[in-house]
């Protein structure tokens, strides 16, 4: 029996009875030993993230604006997608177009004038007003309802969840604490594309620094294929080896710094760019399972003493390095406040975007069989993008 008419059912019932905040930069506040997180439902995006130093000083480490109105004002101008939701594809797609069973759908071109499809098109998940579900003191949830947004096939329903928490950890025991992020995406009508990722900008020297290229260290041990692109970063079908990319390898820890420095003549991030942006697959080992929720991605600051350690059930993961950053947009002054504030400004290379996704372009590549990971109908199950991020320090 189809469910597609109950879920349908459903998600009606859900978005009429649930009450939309009054305004879309409402901020929801969540606290738990040691972390302190701020949400709006404009884009479902983390605006603010604390945790200690290895001093025991709160410190902020998202990138973005303590105002929360200054999201909408980024939006028009930088159009960063600081700590949002992107979807109903994250990433690129090319030429904007894709085809699903015979049939071709073309979605808006918003990058490169109008070559691509770049984190859902013009008006994408970021810029959505999401629903408040549910709140309390530890946990928020928004929903969105897309009804073919963007030009994309059918009906598609999203939760998203964020919680913190805190747990023993070390020899002392001293409380660790995580953010949790699920992503739940339900196809109520037709075959569609989905691939929601979170966006979230880091800086964990936050901001004592001009940039994070000599204090930050990167590990992703499972790292060992990368998806090769042109010079616009769109793939090119290929993967490359990480391993014969010095500039692109993290199998082992390696300094950001020494990382771009090796990127430079290789147009890894585009062509005549210098820097990482590039999509990297997580080949676990084959007895953890290809989605095991297992850390993937490790990150710390010698400045802060801060390190994260992500875990997600992904198969792969889209690093920036704010190669685009120009100065132009003002760190937050409560970071300027905590720190020594070496940096006024978001200068090139002064933060990270860590995207938890599948593969980029995957549904117009069916060579590398990965369907089952980007497109939804109400046969399948849900698209998941679950994540936990733990802060510790050294």
């Amino acid at each position: 029996m189809k469910t597609a008419p109950l879920i349908a059912a459903l998600a009606t019932s859900v978005v009429a009875q649930t009450t939309t905040t009054s305004s879309p930069t409402t901020e929801f506040t969540l606290q738990a030993n040691n972390i302190t997180a701020i949400f709006i439902p404009y884009g479902a995006r983390l605006v603010s993230l604390q945790v200690p130093d290895r001093n025991g000083r709160s410190t902020d480490v998202a990138v973005g604006y303590d105002n929360s109105s200054m999201y909408p004002v980024d939006t028009a101008t930088n159009h960063t997608y600081f700590g949002a939701v992107v979807g109903r594809y994250a990433n690129r797609i090319k030429n904007h177009t894709f085809t699903i069973d015979g049939n071709t759908y073309n979605v808006p071109g918003n990058e490169h004038g109008g070559l691509n499809t770049l984190h859902g098109g013009n008006v994408g998940y970021d810029q959505r007003n999401w629903t408040v579900l549910a709140h309390n003191d530890s946990s928020v949830s928004f929903s969105l309802l897309d009804t073919s947004f963007e030009n994309f096939p059918g009906t598609v329903l999203t939760t998203a969840t964020y919680s913190v928490s805190s747990y023993p950890s070390g020899p002392q025991g001293q409380p660790r604490p995580r953010l949790t992020t699920k992503l739940v995406s339900v196809a109520l009508d037709l075959p569609t594309p989905i691939m929601l990722s979170n966006h979230i900008y880091w800086n964990l020297n936050a901001f004592q620094a001009s940039n994070i290229l000599n204090d930050t260290y990167i590990w992703m041990p499972y790292s060992d294929r990368y998806i090769q692109t042109d010079g616009i970063l769109i793939p090119n079908g290929t993967f490359g080896l990480t391993s014969q990319n010095p500039g692109l390898d993290f199998q082992s820890p390696k300094r950001i710094g020494a990382a771009v420095d090796q990127t430079s003549g290789h147009d890894y991030c585009g062509t005549n760019c210098t820097g990482i942006d590039n999509a990297f697959i997580l080949d676990r080992p084959a007895n953890i399972g290809a989605d095991s929720v297992v850390p993937v991605f490790h990150m710390w600051s010698q400045t802060t003493g801060i390190q994260m350690d992500m875990s997600t059930n992904q198969q792969g993961i889209q690093i920036y390095t704010c190669v685009s950053q120009n100065g132009t947009i003002p760190v937050k002054p409560s970071q300027l406040r905590n720190s020594t504030g070496a940096a006024q400004y978001i200068n090139p290379y002064g933060c990270i975007a860590i995207e938890p996704q599948a593969y980029i372009d995957g549904i117009n590549n069916p060579q590398w069989g990965v369907d089952n990971l980007e497109i939804f109908s109400p046969e399948t199950g849900p698209s998941v993008n679950y994540a936990t991020y733990d802060f510790s320090t050294f």
